[in-house]
Order: structure tokens, then C-alpha cells, then sequence
């Protein structure tokens, strides 16, 4: 016999539905939000106004307190201190997809084709650039950009399995934690074991205040700052602080879930009954109201606070300070271009369909459902969209010459990419939702 689900459960699991349904609705805007600045900082870089619109992201900006001076570019700022923002939501996905998505099931196809869209797209850009000067960018084409795939299907409509749209988003997040160790480990130098001891510390203090039932948001604050101050001094990526702060976020709800469980339950009881003493049911409404709040864990409404800034604020910022390099017709037949490039059109897709066919053939995993292989060819296509996290991963790689090719293949590769996954899952799509 089934266990009875009680109407705590019941509002759980509503809950996350109603939070994912709220990150693709913003991350389909924040899409196109991402998409016209980027497109504003290519006219730019392209334009008379090229000079001023660099000058304004070599701003030196910073304090100095005693022998203490943090003086950086207004780039390095957004690079290393707002996009510490967007990888906390990062954290916060990850943990999410963990609690309740697609990375619980260890059935899903979804790990292996993680894999291979990671691997072989590294694998052909350091074929490509073995012993060159650009070797050191191979991490460039192994994320995949959220906003801008999620935007895709949402152009692709409703007809578009919901197990390829989870599956994506899923993958889309796997490919951020290979990226989030790429940076952390390839791409941190000169480490200062003292500073990330203190970084260290900062996150056992923000641990101890979840274990405790620290509600109060400046206690967290500061200790996340000070933690972020800390991987910054130490050598290791800024970013990778406020990867593992989201990850410390509960993602069940506080201890009053008890009292809301059983405030939701009576209330269910009493609409469910006989009663019309307006005042007994009034009794009940009052704390299942107050309880409801309890209900929603601290992922979830940490989660939902800075998504819409990090979509509408963040991304845009960052993309007017790092898409705009000049277009030249030389410049896409560069080796480094052409290697991103590579890895993005090529790499992506046949990594993912080649690691989920060798998975499934082997009886290790199986499709999503509504999954065809022809749609996951497409959505391999689609992970080729690279755009955020491979410049990020590109602005630490290389410098100068080396960084303008590698920003080209990576605007080229993402629209070459996107379009053919676009036109892929458009043509195998059913008439009607199935």
C-alpha cells in the first residue's frame, strides 16, 4: 500500500515545480537581455567609439586602507567580484539539481553525455593547438550558456518534451561545475595556502550560522565577503568562493517545516470536511498561512532573490565588458578561433550523442523521456552555445591577440552552434506536445 502524501509534501514538491518553471521564465528573458548587450558591445568595439568603450573597462578602481591597496580595472571588478554573484547561483543550481532534478537519477543519460561534451571539445581544441601559444585556453569550449539555450526552446514553444528541456538545463549545469574546476584548478596560480586557510575559515563560519538557524541575512554577508576577499588574495579564483557558498545554501526547509506540515494537513481536513464555524476555520488558515514561508527551504528563496539580478544586471554587464572585440575577416581564420570554433560545433555534439550512445548501448544509463536520438543530437548542438562561461574561462586563459581569436570563435561557434541545434530539435519536433 502507498505511503499517504501529506499536503506538506505535496506543497514541496509544488514548490520546486513552481521554482523551475521561475528560472526558465527568467532565464529565457535574461536570454535576450544577454543577447542585446552583447550585440551593443559589438557595435561598439566595431565602431568610432572604440576607444572610449574600452577606456571605460580599464577604469582603475579600488581603496587603500594602510599598506592595504585593492586597485584593479572596472573588468576585473565584474570578472572577479559581480560574477562571484552569478557563480553563487551557480552553487545554488548545482545544489538544487542535486536535492530534486535530473542529477539524482543515476539512470539519466544525462552524466555521460556531461562527459563527453566536456571532454572532446577540450580534446580537439588541444589537438588543434598542441605546442601553440593559445594551448592554454583548451577550457574555452567546454561550458554551455544557460540564458541563451533555455531562450532557444523557448522560441522552439511548447511542443519542445519537457524531459529535453530538464535534460538540457541539467546538462547546461554539469557542464558549469566541469568549468568551475577547470578555473579552479587550471586556471589558479601562485596559491597562498595562508589566504585560502582564511577562505576556508569564512566557509565554516557561514556553515555554522545555517546550523544554528542564523536567519538574518548580515551575518551572511559579511562572511561571505570576507570569504570572497580571501580566495581573491589567495591565488585561487575569486569566483570559486561564491560556487561553494551556494552550495552551503539548505536546500530543505527550516525546522518549523514540522509546524507547517501539520498547520497544511489540518487546513486540508477542515476543506475537506463538514465544518462551517468561519471562526474555527479561520484558526487553522491563520498559522498555515504563517507556516507557508517555512515551507520553502533557503535554496529556494535565495535562489529566487538574486536569479532576476544576476539574469537582468550581472550577465548583461558582463557581456558589454567582455563581447566587444573587433571583427575582422582575418580574424576568424585564426588558429585559436578556429580551434574554439571546433570544439564548440563539432566537440559538443558528437561528445554528448557519442558518451550517451556508448552509456545506453552498454545498458548504463538510459534517455530522458520524449528524448529521440535525433533530439539529442539537436540539444548537443545546443550545448555548443558557449558564450558567458567561455569568455569568462577566456578573459583567464589568454591575453592580448590570443584573447581577440578566442572571443571571435566563441561568438562564431556559439551562432553556428545555435542555429544548427535550433533547426535540428524544429525538425524532429512533433506537431503536438506529446
Amino acid at each position: 500500500m502507498r505511503p499517504e502524501v501529506t499536503a506538506q509534501q505535496r506543497q514541496t514538491r509544488s514548490g520546486w515545480i513552481d521554482s523551475l518553471t521561475q528560472f526558465l521564465t527568467v532565464e529565457a528573458a535574461g536570454g535576450v537581455v544577454l543577447l542585446v548587450c552583447a550585440t551593443v558591445a559589438l557595435v561598439l568595439a566595431n565602431s568610432l567609439f572604440r576607444a572610449p568603450y574600452e577606456a571605460i573597462w580599464q577604469t582603475m578602481v579600488g581603496w587603500s586602507a594602510g599598506s592595504v591597496t585593492m586597485q584593479h580595472s572596472l573588468r576585473h571588478w565584474i570578472n572577479d567580484g559581480l560574477m562571484a554573484v552569478f557563480f553563487l547561483v551557480v552553487g545554488l543550481e548545482i545544489k538544487r539539481e542535486l536535492a530534486v532534478g535530473e542529477l539524482r537519477d543515476r539512470r539519466a543519460a544525462l552524466l555521460p553525455a556531461a562527459l563527453g561534451g566536456m571532454v572532446l571539445p577540450a580534446a580537439i581544441y588541444l589537438g588543434l593547438q598542441w605546442g601553440q601559444d593559445g594551448a592554454a585556453g583548451w577550457g574555452i569550449p567546454m561550458a554551455t550558456d544557460i540564458a541563451f539555450v533555455v531562450g532557444c526552446l523557448a522560441v522552439l514553444g511548447p511542443r519542445v518534451p519537457h524531459g529535453l528541456r530538464v535534460f538540457l538545463l541539467s546538462l547546461a549545469i554539469i557542464d558549469d561545475i566541469g568549468a568551475i574546476l577547470v578555473v579552479a584548478f587550471g586556471y589558479s596560480t601562485g596559491i597562498d595556502a595562508r589566504f585560502v586557510a582564511l577562505g576556508l575559515a569564512g566557509l565554516v563560519a557561514v556553515a555554522i550560522l545555517v546550523r544554528i538557524g542564523v536567519t538574518t541575512i548580515v551575518p551572511f554577508v559579511v562572511a561571505g565577503a570576507l570569504t570572497w576577499l580571501a580566495f581573491h588574495e589567495s591565488g585561487v579564483h575569486a569566483t570559486i568562493a561564491g560556487v561553494l557558498l551556494g552550495l552551503l545554501a539548505p536546500a530543505r526547509a527550516a525546522p518549523g517545516e514540522h509546524h507547517a506540515s501539520h498547520a497544511l494537513d489540518r487546513l486540508g481536513e477542515r476543506l475537506g470536511g463538514s465544518h462551517d464555524d468561519v471562526d474555527e476555520a479561520e484558526d487553522v488558515t491563520a498559522p498555515a498561512a504563517t507556516a507557508a514561508h517555512g515551507v520553502e527551504s533557503p535554496l529556494e528563496r535565495l535562489e529566487s532573490a538574486l536569479h532576476p539580478f544576476v539574469s537582468f544586471v550581472v550577465m548583461p554587464i558582463f557581456a558589454l565588458a567582455n563581447a566587444g572585440v573587433a571583427l575582422e575577416l582575418e580574424g576568424i581564420g585564426h588558429p585559436v578561433a578556429l580551434a574554439v570554433i571546433a570544439g564548440l560545433v563539432v566537440g559538443k555534439p558528437v561528445g554528448v550523442s557519442l558518451f550517451a550512445w556508448l552509456a545506453v548501448r552498454l545498458r548504463w544509463t538510459r534517455l530522458p523521456t520524449g528524448v529521440s536520438w535525433p533530439l539529442l543530437v539537436g540539444a548537443g548542438c545546443l550545448a555548443g552555445i558557449g558564450f558567458t562561461m567561455a569568455l569568462f574561462i577566456s578573459s583567464l586563459a589568454l591575453d592580448g591577440t590570443l584573447l581577440d581569436a578566442a572571443k571571435i570563435g566563441v561568438l562564431a561557434g556559439s551562432l553556428v552552434a545555435g542555429v544548427a541545434g535550433f533547426l535540428l530539435i524544429w525538425l524532429r519536433l512533433p506537431e503536438t506536445q506529446p
